[in-house]
């Protein structure tokens, strides 16, 4: 199964939201065959929570891998959405809690994806800027979070655009007027687009 429901945060997400969040992941900027998931990635290779813990365990990495190369087959789609009308009502999608959106065509897929399931939000945050604004029509249910530390931040508006900045503490995040996404991964998803995180 390519979707999980493993992540601890995602879980306790869940329950304060009386959601059901499955995620979708792949390997932390490179595969086992250097393979770049994250083309756009720059000051937040040095700080990427998933290249720690739990993310850099053998059977982590094996399937995210995993996952990888099967987001280059052609039945890629039928199979996640074989797995979502398998499972239990699903009301969220993290997609990439590590790795990106790494070249168009596999973005497109998770678009149609998003547009085969209209009653499901499919969300994730984002370096690959430029791709996504380059989307001529972006499903509502696909909500993207532009995340700073990549090669494009430059391409970011900070007024209008959902993005994500990292903070050492709370204090400066909501003095700044962001949203505090650290414990409560939905927190992303509010009318308010500036999500703050705090650096762990």
């Amino acid at each position: 199964m390519m979707l999980t429901n493993s992540n601890a945060k995602l879980k306790k997400s869940g329950k304060l939201n009386n959601a059901s969040i499955y995620a979708f992941d792949l390997p932390a900027y490179k595969t086992k065959e250097n393979k770049i998931t994250c083309p756009f990635a720059k000051d937040c290779i040095k700080y990427c929570y998933a290249q720690k813990g739990a993310y850099t365990w053998s059977p982590a990495q094996n399937k995210h891998n995993e996952n990888y190369l099967n987001t280059k087959q052609n039945d890629f789609i039928a199979v996640i959405q074989d797995e979502i009308n398998r499972k239990r009502k699903i009301t969220h999608i993290r997609v990439h809690s590590s790795g990106d959106y790494y070249s168009p065509k596999y973005l497109n897929k998770w678009v149609e994806l998003a547009e085969n399931n209209p009653n499901t939000i499919y969300y994730s945050y984002t370096k690959s800027v430029k791709m996504v604004k380059d989307l001529k029509n972006k499903p509502e249910n696909l909500k993207i979070i532009f995340s700073e530390g990549g090669k494009q931040d430059h391409l970011i508006d900070y007024e209008n655009d959902r993005h994500a900045k990292i903070f050492n503490n709370q204090e400066e995040l909501l003095d700044l007027g962001y949203i505090d996404a650290s414990g409560d991964d939905l927190k992303a998803l509010t009318p308010n687009k500036k999500v703050g995180l705090i650096f762990h």
